[in-house]
């Protein structure tokens, strides 16, 4: 199964980082916070991953292109450039780096995966946000409602998209409510292939019209997470997460 993750923002709210680097590529504990949340999919056995690319995507490139180089110890033989590795326990992942466009909607660059998803049901998330959730009772749990898509649902603060749940279904959806607070739409999504026929262009925000949409026709389930979730919106949010990998205390630290 393949998990997209959504890398292409601006990240306006973060600039104190993201003006030289896309908002996946800020560091927690030293490492990129897309490593972390790859690093957690990769702990439920799902190692195949589209990033969709758009601001400043070649820091993203640059950083898997020379991932093993960084990681590893290695000799260089400078009179050919021949390199002999010293190690080899590099993580066993694939991933596809796609550009969907700089001013594409989050909508529009699953519509632009659409061709590297196929036919089968694939996970999806955004790049800024890491979670204790379980991804393989989610998988179980999408499996099983038999809808079109299964959203995690999370109890932040309500500066997020809201979701309005009966049982185990959503039967509206509220792009980030001013006021309140409930289960709101913390991403790590199970979705079936033909949910991408509902996203019409490139401007299509996915958590307006195709989620409203599918929760209307009770076809968007919830899977409830209790424990640890947290975006990263705000250079507050970066200190926040440092400070918990530097205390031991990385509630989403899933792998050992």
């Amino acid at each position: 199964m393949k998990v997209i993750i959504l890398a292409g923002g601006m990240g306006t709210r973060l600039a104190e980082e993201t003006n030289v680097k896309p908002k996946p590529m800020v560091e927690i504990g030293g490492q990129p916070i897309l490593w972390h949340i790859m690093k957690h999919y990769a702990a439920h056995g799902l190692t195949e991953f589209v990033i969709a690319l758009g601001y400043k995507g070649d820091v993203i490139k640059d950083y898997f292109l020379n991932y093993a180089a960084r990681r590893r110890d290695f000799t260089i033989r400078l009179r050919d450039g021949m390199i002999t590795p010293h190690h080899d326990d590099m993580e066993d992942w694939t991933v596809h780096l796609v550009d969907t466009g700089l001013q594409t909607a989050t909508g529009g660059r699953l519509r632009r995966l659409k061709a590297w998803v196929g036919d089968e049901p694939f996970m999806m998330t955004y790049g800024d946000g890491v979670s204790s959730v379980d991804l393989t009772a989610l998988l179980a749990f999408h499996r099983a409602s038999g809808k079109a898509a299964t959203v995690t649902a999370v109890r932040p603060p309500a500066r997020f998209g809201g979701l309005s749940l009966d049982g185990d279904g959503v039967t509206e959806f509220v792009e980030k409510p001013q006021i309140g607070e409930g289960w709101v739409n913390g991403g790590f999504f199970v979705l079936e292939p033909r949910v991408l026929d509902s996203i019409d262009s490139d401007d299509t925000i996915f958590e307006r019209d195709p989620l409203e949409r599918l929760a209307r026709a009770r076809q968007l389930a919830a899977f409830r997470h209790i424990g640890f979730w947290q975006s990263m919106d705000t250079l507050r949010d970066v200190n926040y997460l440092n400070q918990l990998w530097g205390a031991g205390d990385a509630a989403w630290q899933t792998w050992s």
